[in-house]
């Protein structure tokens, strides 16, 4: 009955055994190597990263006679009493226990004396957040001006509770959650040590239930090779967890992606049957969205814990636009759980509402059948009329202004040469933003292989500027291919600009669907019947 649970027994000793803090170690043994020791430090994050392991190994670091690399030796008296837990210099106190301040003013009354076996006299500290305000204050003081012999050694999983007072006193280390493949690696090691059979996809079940933590992963480990009677694989990791195998979660989602409604309720029937815990389904279902969805932006990253094949498979099935969708139902079906009459119909509720809300594309109406609805049929819209070609300029009263970069006095007009269709030049310009806006207000003068002139109304003068002239002369440069000088003149046009003929071609259309709809026999037998009424404002053209 001596047995030793994994998470002691593989407890790290020293510096290099432990597994995920390299930038704490590295500190640490700085410290050591240019003998540089702060008198207090303070170790925080979440459980099971080893904040009290880091404390231990520097308690034994900074009193082992004989380090071997500034790491603890393990074999002087020191490190056995520290690891036997029977060094009278090593004072841990588990601040939740003691949390009044009569406690802390007791074991700060001994500080003041030399250590006994050691040369530090080492107080360490456990979730010291949960001191009273009262043992804050009575620590403070100690803790600002300690005696050259006394260490503190602070570990906290909530920094946030503790005085800034203190804080500002204390040399910080942020200690992160480790990784899966972290946790995986340390198990894989010790499994080999035990020489215990176990699964791959078993210790990823696992490490991944971790959920960063290191301890909670081997004590994890510990109750999986009690389940397995001395094996750890992967079914009875399952069984144990309630994690349902990928296979169902990758039929889920390619239902989804086949907008299979009746394959999709089979697959959570099945699914029911073997009594899974719906909202780790749920979960499982996030993960694996989460890694298609990183899997289409980045082809190079797939998640160690899922099914490489299967997140291929079904990136290429499932339209990001619709990944990211379903992930968004997940996450708010999540909350709904608790509030639906049972978690089965929950999940179902979420699954289907992916299949609800589904973008309908251009190519898959069928999916989405449309109400047989007859259209009202609109007469095409009467063109405008071109503007004739201007064979010679209109007569002025006076000369009119030229743009600055083209002071000279624009040419005679000609008659347009074939494809001088000022509207269509524009579209074929491919021009931008306000420079087509420019362009839209002008008219066509007079064109040919060396000169442009177009006419301004005076009421858009304000959007003339050498810098979209410029653009304008180039574009049209480009158009025509030969080197067009373009000059804009700033007169009323004779004939209609194309922004003026689309406003009329709007009008034209806008007409023809008010007709139409006055004219259609539906219309007019409900406005006979029922007294109805057209509401004006609310028709648009098709």
């Amino acid at each position: 009955m001596s047995y030793q649970v994994l998470a002691r027994k593989w407890r790290p000793h020293n510096f290099s055994e432990i597994v995920g803090q390299e930038h704490v170690v590295k500190s640490l043994i700085n410290a050591l190597q240019h003998d540089r020791l702060h008198h207090a430090y303070l170790f925080t994050g979440t459980r099971g990263v080893g904040k009290t392991t880091l404390a231990r190994i520097l308690a034994k670091a900074i009193n082992c006679a004989n380090l071997q690399d500034y790491n603890p030796c393990g074999a002087c008296q020191v490190c056995r009493d520290v690891d036997e837990g029977r060094f009278l210099d090593l004072i841990e106190v588990d601040a939740a226990s003691r949390t009044k301040v009569e406690d802390t003013r007791d074991l700060l009354d001994n500080a003041q004396y030399a250590p006994n076996q050691g040369r530090f006299k080492v107080y360490l500290i456990d979730e010291v957040h949960m001191l009273s305000g009262h043992s804050f204050n009575a620590l403070l003081k100690t803790l600002e001006e300690p005696p050259p012999h006394v260490k503190f050694l602070l570990a906290t999983t909530d920094p946030h509770k503790i005085p800034v007072t203190v804080l500002s006193r204390c040399l910080q280390f942020n200690l992160k959650r480790l990784s899966q493949e972290q946790i995986f690696g340390q198990m894989e090691f010790i499994l080999n040590q035990e020489a215990i059979a176990f699964d791959a996809p078993a210790l990823k079940l696992l490490a991944r239930a971790a959920d960063g933590s290191m301890r909670d992963g081997l004590s994890l480990l510990d109750q999986a090779i009690v389940h397995g009677n001395g094996k750890v694989t992967a079914d009875e990791v399952g069984a144990m967890l309630g994690v349902v195998a990928q296979q169902p979660v990758g039929d889920l989602l390619n239902s989804l992606a086949a907008q299979d409604g009746p394959g999709l309720l089979k697959v959570i029937a099945d699914l029911a049957d073997l009594a899974p815990d719906f909202g780790g389904v749920l979960r499982q279902l996030l993960q694996a969205l989460h890694a298609i969805a990183v899997l289409q932006q980045a082809p190079i990253h797939i998640d160690a814990g899922l099914d490489s094949e299967l997140i291929k498979s079904l990136a290429a099935k499932l339209q990001p636009e619709d990944v990211h969708l379903y992930y968004q139902i997940g996450l708010l079906g999540q909350k709904d759980l608790d509030l639906a009459p049972d978690p089965r119909s929950g999940f179902e509720m979420a699954l289907l509402r992916m299949l609800a809300f589904r973008p309908v594309m251009t190519g898959n109406l069928e999916a989405h059948p449309q109400p047989d609805v007859k259209p009202i049929p609109v007469p095409p819209a009467r063109p405008a009329p071109r503007p004739a070609p201007v064979a010679s300029p209109p007569p002025r009263e006076a000369p009119a202004r030229p743009l600055p970069e083209n002071p000279a006095t624009p040419p005679a007009a000609q008659p347009l040469p074939a494809g001088g269709d000022w509207p269509e030049m524009i579209a074929a310009m491919r021009l931008e933003s306000i420079t087509k806006q420019l362009a839209q207000q002008c008219a066509l003068h007079s064109i040919d292989n060396h000169n442009c002139t177009l006419l301004l109304d005076p009421a858009f003068q304000t959007m003339l500027s050498p810098m979209r002239i410029e653009k304008l002369q180039t574009a049209l440069r480009t158009l025509r291919g030969t080197p067009v000088k373009l000059t804009v003149l700033v007169e009323k046009p004779t004939t209609a600009t194309p922004a003026e003929q689309l406003i009329k071609q709007r009008e034209d259309r806008q007409q023809a669907a008010v007709e139409a709809i006055e004219a259609d026999q539906n219309i007019q037998a409900l406005k006979e019947h029922f007294g109805a009424r057209v509401i004006p404002g609310t028709i648009e053209p098709v």
